[in-house]
């Protein structure tokens, strides 16, 4: 199978999957919490490098209150219940997003968990949590912009420069971007990083989003034809 370094997933429809079921929405945010653990030791064993998860968006904001605050509490939960395994997996705890927006115990939950793996030298799990691409890309323009000012950038800039100006600038492009839930679209996730990316979506929602739909994931782009904008030989 090609190698794929680098997965993004958008984990939607943890909602809707709880309300088919007559549950509430944060039964399925809890489901969905465990099963990041159930994907992230799938990916490892079938060779991804960067799993990046879709965790809280800039948008997610809008939702109820007592929503957004159980969305803000499931870091906690996952790592008091399953980072001990991720350390002995070697994972690399990961993080992308606006961290500064986050409720304070969040924001120390998340720094610890990668703060306490920086040294692990497998899978990367990158949480994007209180992240949208247009919030990523401004944020870029605007330290870019500063360092010119301050004389530590100059006006010949590339898109290899700017990219060290993004929260991914140390992780490779992504490969495949997968969507849950059936829904066909990106929800200003990643837009820089997915420009020659594959895109997958699937009609399972997250809590259903097993091992096996992601090794057909991986199946499936390992039978596409990356050109990445050049012609393809005869």
């Amino acid at each position: 199978m090609k190698e794929c370094k680098h997965v993004a997933i958008i984990m939607d429809g943890n909602g809707r999957w709880a309300k088919a079921k007559g549950l509430p929405r944060t039964a399925g945010h809890k489901v969905g919490a465990d099963n990041v653990r159930t994907i992230a030791i799938a990916a490892d064993k079938l060779g991804v490098k960067y799993l990046t998860l879709y965790a809280f968006s800039t948008e997610n904001w809008k939702r109820s209150k007592d929503e957004v605050s159980y969305l803000m509490k499931l870091p906690a939960y996952l790592f008091k219940m399953y980072m001990q395994e991720f350390l002995q997996r070697g994972f690399r705890i990961r993080l992308i997003g606006d961290l500064s927006a986050l409720p304070e115990a969040t924001r120390q939950v998340l720094l610890d968990a990668a703060d306490e793996s920086k040294d692990n030298t497998g899978l990367n799990l990158v949480i994007a949590i209180n992240y949208g691409s247009h919030d990523e890309i401004v944020h870029a323009a605007v330290s870019y912009a500063k360092d010119v000012k301050e004389g530590k950038a100059d006006l010949n800039l590339t898109p290899e420069k700017f990219e060290q100006y993004l929260y991914t600038k140390d992780f490779p492009p992504v490969d495949l971007l997968i969507r849950t839930s059936g829904e066909q679209r990106i929800s200003n996730y990643l837009l820089w990083q997915i420009a020659y990316a594959e895109l997958e979506f699937v009609p399972e929602s997250w809590p259903e989003f097993t091992p096996d739909v992601l090794k057909r994931c991986l199946e499936e782009y390992s039978h596409r034809d990356r050109r990445f904008g050049g012609v393809k030989d005869e």
